[in-house]
């Protein structure tokens, strides 16, 4: 039985497709799992559904590729001047669908709105270190941070723009102006998206010229899609399916490493998460790598105590996973004091994670052999999201994800920092270890302080340590896809199979 280990996970990731020759094919249909939110880029940091499609629509300044390396859009370069300041010197004369000037003036005026108070961006964090936007000319502009901010290109990767005179007169929420590869024809909510290729855009013209995003929700309506020849790409497919549809002959499937975590979230404002004894009994009493083995056939990669896998820079590889250990779990439960009489609620989002459901039973079934009595709730996943960050009233325990596109720790550890709306935890040390590694540019020091962090968060264990899921795939005949580990789901990355 395949397990992805530290060295397979990184080895994975590095590994690259050879494509045959291209033959000519027009429309390229995906399938989504979930609705499309917004079309607002600066309202939403869903990176497998809301940005994926939107990043057909809106340039960014970098973009990562299938390979995880930054690569150039708009901007064709990006200089750090010094440990405060970055360059960028952009495309000339690059415009968006309706004329507008897509250049450094543009680009101020996002850095501009997506920080701005009134604008209540849902990315606004992701640039609170920017203190400064300069336009040089028309293609160069400069950057300036209030403190050193190493992963600043990487987050750019991630950033969308609108057309500055277009948004003062129309909803982005609900309407898109192209500047982008494609641009939407159609909009049926709930249904699909249709895009057609952007005449105007001003980098290399995609391989197809139409895509289609349709929302399929259940794995296995999607896999029927795929083998119905009535979609080229699905994700999120079930590990026991990747056979079948191998064998169908209809098909071809896979699976690769993913750079996002999966865990049980600890509300530490609720009793009795707030009792880190409970916190460190309740990872002792899961025993992860059966469900690694059981629910996702060897392809999970356990987490070793961190929400952070090998790919990510700030990976300690010194901690290791919390041992299946029953009896310890009892001891330290009886150790905590805590009144365990009443149920722990756990919230699960529906038709969301990889088999999310069913590792949120086991999970449950595993802590009540240790003495606790989990309660699930399932909701879909816009009304988790709402109790998550809107109303903030998530139960005791929720089954989560992490994955950050970055690829760095100060992403993805900056999620549970204090003060962050994602947190649910308060712990002022960790808080400070993550903020020295996202404070300098020497990479050692940076390396040493999530090391210190990860440690901190290993020992307070404000989340259930589990796995992270493998990006299980099928993709049409018709296609030639380079599997990623992040989450973006993008018609660009489809090429034509050769014929």
């Amino acid at each position: 039985m395949k397990r992805f280990t530290p060295a397979a996970f990184a080895a994975a990731l590095l590994a690259t497709v050879t494509l045959p020759g291209l033959a000519k094919a027009e429309t390229a249909t995906i399938a989504l799992a979930v609705n499309i939110n917004t079309l607002d880029p600066h309202m939403s940091a869903s990176f497998g559904s809301d940005l994926s499609l939107l990043s057909h629509v809106y340039p960014a300044l970098i973009l990562r590729g299938p390979d995880l390396k930054l690569q150039p859009a708009l901007a064709k370069s990006w200089t750090p001047v010094n440990d405060t300041t970055w360059r960028f010197e952009l495309v000339p004369g690059a415009k968006f669908a309706n004329g507008e000037a897509l250049d450094a003036k543009a680009v101020r005026w996002n850095l501009d709105r997506v920080r701005d108070p009134k604008v209540n961006a849902r990315i606004k964090s992701w640039f609170d270190l920017v203190k400064d936007v300069r336009v040089i000319d028309p293609t160069t502009l400069e950057v300036e941070t209030s403190a050193p901010f190493p992963a600043f290109a990487d987050q750019l990767s991630m950033f969308f723009l609108l057309p500055p005179e277009w948004a003062a007169t129309h909803n982005p929420a609900t309407e898109t102006m192209s500047g982008g590869p494609y641009q939407i024809t159609e909009n049926v909510p709930g249904d699909h998206i249709t895009l057609k290729a952007n005449p105007t855009y001003f980098g290399e013209k995609p391989a197809f010229d139409t895509a289609i995003f349709r929302t399929i929700p259940e794995p296995s309506s999607r896999i029927a899609a795929l083998l119905a020849g009535e979609v080229d790409l699905i994700t999120g497919v079930p590990p026991s399916e990747l056979k079948r549809i191998k064998d169908s002959g209809k098909a071809n499937s896979g699976a690769t490493p993913s750079t996002r975590s999966v865990f049980i979230k600890f509300n530490t404002q609720k009793a009795p998460l707030d009792n880190k004894l409970v916190r460190q009994a309740m990872n002792y009493a899961v025993d992860k790598t059966a469900i690694g083995d059981s629910i996702f056939e060897g392809l999970a990669y356990i987490s070793p105590c961190e929400i952070l896998t090998p790919a990510y820079f700030g990976f300690n590889p010194d901690l290791k996973p919390y041992a299946y250990d029953p009896a310890k779990a009892k001891a330290l439960l009886k150790q905590s004091g805590a009144n365990l009489s009443q149920p722990i609620e756990m919230d699960v989002p529906v038709a969301t994670y990889l088999q999310g459901q069913e590792v949120a039973q086991v999970v449950a079934a595993q802590l009540g052999e240790v003495g606790l009595n989990v309660k699930i709730t399932e909701m879909d996943f816009g009304a988790y999201m709402n109790k998550y960050l809107k109303s903030r009233t998530l139960a005791q325990t929720s089954l989560l994800t992490h994955g950050w596109p970055t690829i760095d720790a100060d992403g993805q550890l900056t999620l549970l920092a204090p003060g962050n709306q994602y947190a649910y935890w308060d712990n002022a040390a960790f808080g400070k270890a993550v903020e020295a590694g996202r404070s300098t540019t020497d990479k050692a020091a940076r390396l040493a302080a999530y090391k210190t962090a990860t440690s901190i968060m290993c020992e307070e264990a404000p989340v259930l340590f589990l796995y992270a899921q493998p990006n299980t795939y099928g993709t049409s005949k018709r296609v030639v896809w380079q599997p990623r580990a992040d989450d973006w789901v993008r018609a660009y990355d489809l090429k034509p199979a050769a014929k």
